[in-house]
C-alpha cells in the first residue's frame, strides 16, 4: 500500500482548511445536494465531500457509508489532493498503490474511485468530491466534465463559508466565523477536559491615526496588527477581528497564567515592530482576559463579555502596560 505524500504547501493548506471552521460540523443540505446528484448521475453507491485534515480524512457529506472519518494514510483522497486534475482509479484491486489497502481488501471494498480536488482561493486543496463503487468503472470525457462541474458546486460552497466567516481587510476570522469556530472547540468531546483562554485586544489611540494620516493608513495599521498576530500565535489558536479596532485570540489548552505570558511576549514583538517601523505612530493596545475550564464551561458570549470588561479596566489603568 502506498501512503499518500504530503503536498508541498501542507502547512498553508491545513491553515486554510481550518480557517473554514467546517471540520466536525453537522451535515448540511448544500453539500448533501451535491453528493446526491453525483450518486444519481454516475449510478454509484458512495459519494462523498471529503476534507483531508492533518491525519484523517473527514467527510462533510457522506452517502453510502456509515463512517464520518478515516485515517489519512489509507485514504484515496490523500492522493487526489496532490494534483489539480481528477484522480481516477478504474480498478483498485489491480493498482499496486491500492491493491492491499484495507479499504480495498475489506469494507467498503473499493474498486472504482474518482475524486476531483476542491481548491481554496489560493489553489491549496482542501479535499475532494469523490464517487466510489465496488465494481470497476471507466469514465468518458463527458462524465469527467460532469464530475468536475459538480466539484465546482461543492468548492463554491466551501468558499462561500470562507467569505461569510472572514474579515475582508485583515483576513482574520470575523465575529460570525470566530463564534462558530470557538464554540465548536468548546463542545467537541476531546476538549471537554481542556482549559481555554480568550484574550480581547483593543488598539489604543487608533482614531488619531485615522484623523491625522487618513483611513488608508488606518487600514494599513489594522492589517499590520493582524499580520503580527498571525506570525506570533499558534496555528491552534483562533484569531479574529471582531470589528473596528478590536481583536480576539482564543487559545485551546492554555490557562490564564500562560495566556498572560503569551501576551507579554506578543507585547515585546509589537514593541520591536514599533522601533523598526518608519511609521509616525506606534501600534498600541490594551488586553483583557477570560478563562474557562472543565469545572465551569462558559459560552463564547460569556468569555467575550468577561474579556471585554477586563480589557476596559486595563485600558483605564494604563493603556500601554495593562497586560503585565
Amino acid at each position: 500500500m502506498q501512503i499518500p505524500d504530503l503536498p508541498e504547501d501542507e502547512t498553508l493548506r491545513l491553515s486554510n482548511l481550518r480557517s473554514l471552521g467546517i471540520l466536525d460540523t453537522d451535515a448540511e443540505e448544500r453539500f448533501d445536494r451535491v453528493t446526491r446528484l453525483a450518486q444519481r448521475m454516475f449510478d454509484v453507491p458512495i459519494a462523498l465531500v471529503s476534507l483531508v485534515d492533518e491525519s484523517r480524512q473527514w467527510l462533510k457529506s457522506c452517502l453510502g457509508l456509515e463512517i464520518r472519518e478515516a485515517s489519512r494514510d489509507i485514504s484515496f483522497c490523500g492522493h487526489a489532493i496532490l494534483g489539480s486534475e481528477p484522480f481516477i482509479i478504474p480498478d483498485a484491486s489491480l493498482d499496486p498503490r491500492f491493491a492491499d489497502n484495507p479499504l480495498v481488501t475489506g469494507p467498503p471494498n473499493i474498486r472504482f474511485y474518482a475524486g476531483v480536488p476542491l481548491a481554496y482561493g489560493d489553489g491549496t486543496k482542501m479535499g475532494t468530491l469523490c464517487i466510489i463503487d465496488q465494481r470497476p468503472h471507466d469514465l468518458s470525457g463527458q462524465d469527467l466534465e460532469a464530475l468536475v462541474d459538480l466539484a465546482k458546486m461543492a468548492e463554491y460552497e466551501l468558499l462561500a463559508t470562507h467569505i461569510a466567516s472572514v474579515d475582508e481587510l485583515t483576513q482574520l476570522l470575523n465575529r460570525r466565523g470566530f463564534i462558530r469556530q470557538a464554540q465548536h472547540q468548546l463542545t467537541i468531546p476531546y476538549a471537554l477536559t481542556e482549559t481555554f483562554s480568550l484574550v480581547y485586544m483593543d488598539l489604543n489611540l487608533f482614531k488619531p491615526i485615522n484623523d491625522r494620516f487618513g483611513h488608508d493608513e488606518g487600514d494599513r495599521a489594522l492589517r499590520q496588527f493582524a499580520a503580527l498576530m498571525q506570525e506570533n500565535f499558534r496555528s491552534a489558536d483562533i484569531l479574529c477581528r471582531l470589528g473596528g479596532d478590536e481583536f480576539v485570540v482564543f487559545m485551546p489548552g492554555i490557562d490564564l497564567k500562560t495566556a498572560k505570558q503569551v501576551i507579554a511576549r506578543f507585547k515585546r514583538t509589537v514593541e520591536q515592530y514599533n522601533q523598526a517601523s518608519l511609521h509616525k505612530y506606534d501600534l498600541l493596545y490594551s488586553a483583557g482576559f477570560a478563562v474557562t475550564d472543565s469545572a465551569e464551561r462558559k459560552s463564547i458570549d460569556t468569555l467575550l463579555k468577561e474579556a471585554d470588561q477586563s480589557m476596559y479596566v486595563a485600558k483605564q489603568q494604563n493603556p500601554s502596560t495593562d497586560f503585565k
